[in-house]
């Protein structure tokens, strides 16, 4: 494309350019995708219809659940159809629509993984407190102030990319558009932006993580002193997976996006965007719901049901 500082179009990064290797990546997403969305919309599912678990914990894994669908479905299957078709263009709404949504399902999934961690707080920590602490109105307004306080941050971020001039290429290294990678393309000078990159994401993601430490440190602190036996051993093998998938998020979402746009994109800032993009969703059923045993029980009373109504 001829420089100019509109541009209507740009070009991703595939992680090959060997038609074998587009394949195995294009597959391998694809299933992790399925896996994603199967898992993430039996949560949903089990939630919903069985009255048992109609309870503030499991309203936010419900919640998760739906935002974690819908944060994969935003990068993944795009990725897919590019790399088997070879084609590697994104218009330019596409690009400003998928950095929206990312930063939204980003800042969101951390206020969702932080009020679920405070509700465990609550529940082990301070049980007599918990219908007031926790009660579904408390709930909702949480909820709805993540969400909301989400779209602001999302399109806080998004406009304040989307207003550089774009002229010195429009091949963006990443599989999908996101803001480190685009401050890259800009020739203009992209320090304030960087500088409120850097700002707003140590205080929400830091703050996010502080809180969920510190949760969970008082959680730790409280199920020792619990007799040895299920209840500490089911707190821990919660607990523990909950505090690695965060870390691993953060871990990797910082990585990518405080570095500074002059050093060179490598294949490394494409892998690690995995971490924080499709490893969350995919694994955050499997730590919270999959397996735990009263999801495990609704889903075989769901399954009588369905199996016994075909009978009928």
């Amino acid at each position: 494309m001829p420089n100019s500082t509109i541009m209507m179009e740009f070009l991703l990064m595939g992680f090959s350019d060997v038609w074998e290797l587009r394949v195995l990546h294009a597959l391998s997403f694809f299933l992790m995708y399925l896996v994603t969305v199967v898992g993430n919309a039996l949560i949903v599912t089990v939630t919903t219809l069985d009255r048992n678990l109609h309870s503030p914990m499991y309203f936010f894994l419900r919640n998760l659940s739906i935002l974690d669908a819908c944060y994969i479905s935003v990068t993944v299957p795009n990725s897919c159809i590019n790399s088997m078709l070879d084609s590697s263009t994104i218009s330019l709404v596409g690009c400003i629509a998928q950095v929206f949504l990312v930063v939204f399902f980003v800042y969101v999934e951390l206020m969702f993984l932080t009020i679920m961690a405070r509700d465990r707080y609550v529940a082990i920590c301070q049980p007599l407190y918990y219908p007031v602490m926790m009660s579904p109105k408390i709930c909702l307004q949480m909820t709805l102030a993540s969400i909301l306080s989400g779209l602001v941050y999302a399109a806080v971020h998004t406009g304040n990319t989307f207003r550089l001039p774009f002229c010195q290429s429009n091949v963006i290294h990443q599989f999908f558009c996101d803001i480190p990678s685009l401050l890259k393309l800009s020739c203009s000078d992209t320090f304030s932006n960087e500088m409120v990159v850097v700002v707003s994401g140590l205080v929400v993601g830091g703050g996010c993580f502080f809180f969920i430490i510190r949760s969970y440190i008082h959680i730790f602190s409280t199920v020792l002193k619990f007799p040895r036996g299920a209840d500490r051993s089911k707190a821990f093998s919660t607990c523990v997976p909950h505090i690695l998938v965060v870390s691993t998020f953060l871990t990797s979402a910082f990585y990518v996006y405080l570095r500074p746009s002059s050093i060179t994109a490598t294949i490394q800032d494409m892998i690690l965007s995995v971490f924080y993009s499709i490893i969350p969703p995919l694994f955050n059923p499997i730590i919270y719901s999959l397996r735990n045993e009263q999801i495990k029980c609704a889903i075989k009373r769901i399954m009588k049901k369905l199996s016994y109504s075909r009978n009928m």
